[in-house]
């Protein structure tokens, strides 16, 4: 009786075990894709390139947003799109500027033509910032956009994005604000939960 107690304990905590081991296992590939895929850079010509929204302190961008701002002004200098859509709306009731409002102030101190930039001030999170600029995007016919953001940032636009027909390339900031262990694994983790939460919610609809 008692052997047989025994064994059934082995045997519960040997399964306990292996769907452990499977899940670090999922985890860590889910984690290398995220790294993996914000690593590359799929830049080419392309109709526009969207900078996604990020922090900005009344007129002036946080410096995450301002390196998205500035790699989307490089790819735009280097010819690679002839539009820049900047995303991002108010960040709070008391906020003077969008993102985009800063961003497309940024960009004309830089010396980019007015009639180069598309912004959007309604979004308020990735999702948002992608469904107006597709919006932007059927109004003025266009196909193909590179999209600008942080590295660990980029599996998730993307998957958005085809998500939502839009023909997206990766680009992502060469260097990035997340750079200590504390707030790179930080935002690495929330964007594994995002991946999680995505896939269960895409599950269930």
């Amino acid at each position: 009786m008692g052997n047989g107690m025994s064994g059934q304990r082995t045997g519960v905590f040997g399964w306990l075990w292996r769907v452990f081991v499977l899940l670090m296992v999922w985890l860590f590939a889910v984690t290398a894709w995220i790294v993996w895929i914000g690593e590359r850079d799929q830049a080419a010509h392309a109709d526009a390139i969207i900078v996604l929204g990020a922090a900005a302190y009344d007129a002036k961008p946080s410096p995450v947003f301002q390196e998205r701002i500035r790699h989307g002004l490089d790819l735009y200098d280097a010819g690679y799109a002839p539009l820049l859509i900047f995303t991002g709306g108010y960040g709070g009731s008391g906020a003077r500027f969008s993102e985009s409002q800063v961003a497309r102030r940024y960009a004309l101190k830089q010396g980019i033509p007015d009639r180069a930039i598309l912004i959007e001030t309604a979004s308020r999170n990735t999702v948002q910032n992608l469904v107006e600029a597709k919006r932007l995007m059927d109004q003025r016919g266009l196909h193909r956009v590179i999209i600008v953001s942080d590295p660990l940032h980029m599996a998730r636009a993307l998957r958005l994005s085809r998500a939502m027909g839009i023909d997206a390339l990766a680009s992502s900031t060469p260097s990035t604000r997340f750079r200590s262990f504390h707030t790179s694994w930080r935002f690495l983790a929330q964007e594994v939960y995002f991946f999680h939460r995505d896939l269960f919610v895409k599950a269930a609809g």
